[in-house]
């Protein structure tokens, strides 16, 4: 057993490196054409962001405005379509005279993207397929939603357009906590949504439960685990409540301290432990699903999040190359929220990335063992060693000494697999920051909250 010093499990959640707060303009507003000339496009991710939510919840820092008036939700679509037709243009090869573009994976994400009606999924839908060139009947598309706009028109259109997999923020079936966490529900509401999305016979279903909630106990979070059993869904995730700045909560003040992280720590494996029990398989520190499920439904096969590249639309979405991150600026105020939605629907020339960080060797490596490391079933050295032309060990000598005195890394995995334990895992949120450059440390610490 390591006596060495855990440090605390819950510093951040670690879903893109580097983050947001990293980037900075990019005085040179590279071409998007110049950007994308030498990349491989042949198995593409596609994301379009919709900022906009009906309610925002008291932990969300997602970039997303209550409402959309004044026929917002219009000039956006217009202006993704403006961005779409543009962004596909630059990804055209002239020289090799051939369209070598193919998308493995689609998403919308938001934001709430059932914000929008029906007739404006299906306009979503054709901005994606007849503007991008995306198949989304062909490839796994994934979608969120939530309780109050999950409704059966909306659900039909995705449906027939092809969406594999809907998940649904939940968070709670305690009416009590969702109250706590500033998301006004019912449990009535939630289950006529999850009975809606079931006859939309969408493949897999994901439920989203927060852990963490104030005034949550075992039993309470055993009941919303049972509750969402119930369902069999085909995919979990359970999430760790975090206060935030600028966020609900963090304007009333919560925020955390060792006990606090204690009862997460605990209230984790209880929903750990439960869901192993039930058959589900553990895929990270958040996500379980059904061993039973098709992978092609819940997610590209052929699609590495480490090395091929992403499409981002809207103005919350990220695009990647091989040696840039870009997207438009970033905010979690609501006032600053709105300018920057308003910036971008006004916007005609979308040819230039204008936000962003460059990603050099040291990154790609950092990003390559995090991004690997933080899944259950580990990150293969041969790969890391055929990318890069050293291992891990001579990159990170440091940091996996550190996370093996600290019993982070499974002892037995086979030879040339580097894997977490279950207590590496269940420390994810420690151990993906303590992989950041001291690059951008400095950067995320430098930004200014807006």
């Amino acid at each position: 057993m390591s006596t060495t010093l855990a440090p605390r499990p819950y510093e951040s959640y670690v879903y893109a490196y580097p983050h947001k707060t990293a980037y900075r303009p990019l005085e040179d507003r590279p071409a998007l054409r110049g950007l994308w000339a030498g990349e491989r496009k042949d198995a593409l991710s596609l994301y379009l962001h919709i900022p906009f939510c009906e309610v925002r919840c008291g932990f969300c820092n997602l970039f997303t405005r209550i409402g959309a008036p004044d026929e917002l939700t219009t000039r956006y679509l217009d202006a993704l379509d403006r961005q779409a037709i543009t962004v596909r243009d630059a990804l055209a090869d002239a020289e090799a005279g051939t369209d070598t573009v193919r998308f493995a994976a689609a998403a919308f994400g938001g934001g709430t993207p059932t914000y929008l009606d029906a007739d404006e999924l299906d306009r979503l839908c054709d901005i994606a397929e007849k503007r991008m060139g995306a198949d989304l009947r062909a490839v796994p598309l994934s979608v969120e939603t939530s309780p109050a706009t999950a409704t059966a028109d909306r659900l039909a259109v995705l449906a027939e357009r092809g969406a594999t997999r809907l998940s649904i923020g939940v968070q709670s079936f305690v009416d009590a906590e969702a109250k706590a966490a500033v998301r006004p529900q019912r449990r009535a509401e939630v289950e006529a949504a999850l009975g809606r999305i079931r006859d939309a016979r969408i493949p897999v279903l994901n439920i989203d439960l927060i852990y963490g909630i104030d005034g949550q106990t075992e039993a309470s979070w055993r009941h919303s685990l049972d509750a969402a059993l119930a369902w069999r869904p085909e995919e979990l995730y359970l999430y760790p409540l975090y206060v935030r700045p600028l966020t609900g909560l963090g304007r009333l003040g919560a925020g955390g301290d060792s006990a606090w992280d204690d009862q997460r720590l605990r209230l984790y494996r209880q929903g750990r432990d439960q869901l192993l029990a039930h058959g589900y398989e553990q895929l990270s520190m958040r996500m379980f699903r059904r061993p039973d499920i098709s992978f092609q439904d819940a997610g590209a096969d052929d699609y590495a999040c480490q090395t091929d590249g992403m499409i981002g639309l809207g103005c919350g979405a990220r695009s990647y190359t091989s040696t840039l991150h870009y997207s438009f600026d970033y905010a979690v105020d609501m006032r600053e929220i709105r300018a920057i939605i308003d910036t971008y629907t006004a916007t005609e020339d979308f040819s230039h990335a204008e936000v962003g960080r460059r990603i050099d060797g040291d990154e790609a490596r950092r990003r390559h063992l995090l991004q690997s490391l933080l899944q259950a079933g580990g990150m293969t050295e041969a790969d890391y060693r055929a990318r890069f032309g050293s291992g891990p060990a001579e990159d990170f000598p440091g940091e996996l000494a550190r996370f093996a005195a600290l019993g982070w890394l499974d002892e037995s995995a086979p030879p040339g697999l580097l894997r977490l334990s279950p207590e590496g895992l269940a420390y994810s949120d420690a151990l993906g920051p303590a992989l950041f450059s001291p690059a951008v440390r400095a950067s995320m610490a430098a930004y200014e909250r807006k």
